[in-house]
């Protein structure tokens, strides 16, 4: 499985702000929408994902994901205007919203019996990525130039396909051989699971809403603040990128450990006091010492591969997976989506970034609720209807 990051759009661009506005006339509002767009656009993929799992093959909708992507990319490094920008942000972060949704049935579909390895595999290379594109968005766009800088990593689309295409075209060779191979049938079964009328399903939006207010705040805002406190651009994208990069020890253990857990929410505490503590020191500690607490809250990221490994844990088919995963990213990320918005509304010269990071924590406290409501061990399915068996009618 070829993975690339679900937020290195963003981890690029933010570093980038000040060379982005000297083109197009970015204001603190509309940075907070751009810091928007990312979690408007996973919702809105995530509600229009189960119709398309009903219509398509795994395979089918990860290679549109990638187009999307590709595309997205390709737009915003033309940059005409702010409206193009956020236009085509939009489009590239559906295409990566698809990626998210499809990502854990493909796991169960190639990896059933690997799932936490693979799954701990995946979560690292976003991570990867994410650092990589926050490092290097200053250095390229100071010698390249900020178009440069955003539109190179449309090429990991490209790369990313490659494999799907392999794949898609061997299965097809066999399907004109007469011998198709084996698949469950997602489309048939995932109108029978209905996560909204269950707690796992609200449990799970919950822990995508908690965890992606603060981690895409953080992506759209951590180098304003840093900036703001006193640290050069360069060593605040600098700071953007280790915080990024932070995910990876738990990226690599989490999925693992948590498959062998029964109970999740011991894990999900250390997750969010890292974030409370890293936000304190932050705010209230020297400036001198905010790379310590950007280490710190850049821990609670862990948050994600917990909420990516609960998807599985939590379903026992593909089917399962499929619809929980788009019911609980689709509302999940619309309930977070004003996140990085009102973290820049509530900000105003002279306060100290207090209430923006107060609005953070208000958020911490819903991903804390949404762990509790999935915390029991207990599958989705088996709180799904089951059809009933078609009735014989009696003839007198």
């Amino acid at each position: 499985m070829v993975a690339f990051s679900a937020r290195e759009a963003v981890s690029a661009a933010s570093p980038l702000l000040g060379q982005i506005g000297g083109d197009l006339p970015f204001d603190a509002l509309t940075t907070g929408m751009l810091g928007m767009l990312p979690t408007a656009s996973f919702a809105v993929m995530g509600f229009l994902a189960l119709p398309l799992l009903r219509r398509f093959e795994l395979e089918q909708l990860l290679l549109l994901a990638l187009l999307l992507t590709t595309l997205g990319q390709l737009g915003r490094a033309l940059g005409l205007d702010v409206l193009a920008f956020l236009a085509f942000t939009c489009v590239a972060m559906l295409g990566i919203g698809l990626v998210n949704v499809v990502a854990p049935p493909l796991l169960m579909k190639y990896f059933p019996d690997r799932i936490g390895m693979v799954g701990a595999i995946y979560v690292t290379l976003l991570g990867v990525s994410t650092a990589v594109a926050a490092q290097l968005a200053v250095p390229l766009g100071i010698h390249y130039g900020w178009r440069f800088s955003i539109g190179i990593w449309a090429a990991l689309c490209g790369i990313a396909a490659i494999p799907w295409l392999t794949l898609l075209a061997t299965k097809r060779a066999f399907a004109r051989s007469g011998t198709p191979p084996a698949k469950e049938g997602l489309a048939s079964r995932a109108h029978a699971i209905k996560p909204w009328k269950t707690s796992i399903g609200w449990g799970m939006a919950f822990i995508f809403a908690g965890f992606s207010s603060n981690t895409f705040a953080a992506l759209t805002w951590l180098p304003a603040v840093l900036i703001d406190r006193g640290m050069m651009p360069e060593t605040a994208g600098s700071m953007l990128a280790v915080y990024s990069i932070l995910a990876l020890p738990f990226a690599l253990i989490v999925p693992v450990v948590v498959q062998r857990m029964s109970r999740p929410l011991p894990v999900a505490i250390l997750f969010v006091a890292a974030f409370a503590i890293g936000y304190g020191g932050i705010l209230f500690a020297p400036p001198a010492t905010a790379g310590i607490w950007v280490v710190i809250a850049g821990l609670g990221q862990g948050a994600y591969s917990l909420a990516f490994a609960m998807i599985n844990k939590r379903t026992r088919t593909q089917s399962g997976s499929g619809s929980l995963s788009a019911f609980s990213q689709g509302t999940g990320y619309a309930l977070a989506s004003v996140g990085p918005f009102l973290f820049a509304l509530l900000h105003s010269p002279g306060d100290g970034w207090l209430p923006s990071f107060a609005m953070l924590g208000a958020w911490l406290l819903v991903l804390v609720t949404g762990v509790i409501m999935i915390n029991k061990p207990r599958m989705l399915e088996d709180h799904s209807p089951v059809p009933r068996p078609a009735q014989k009618v009696q003839h007198r």
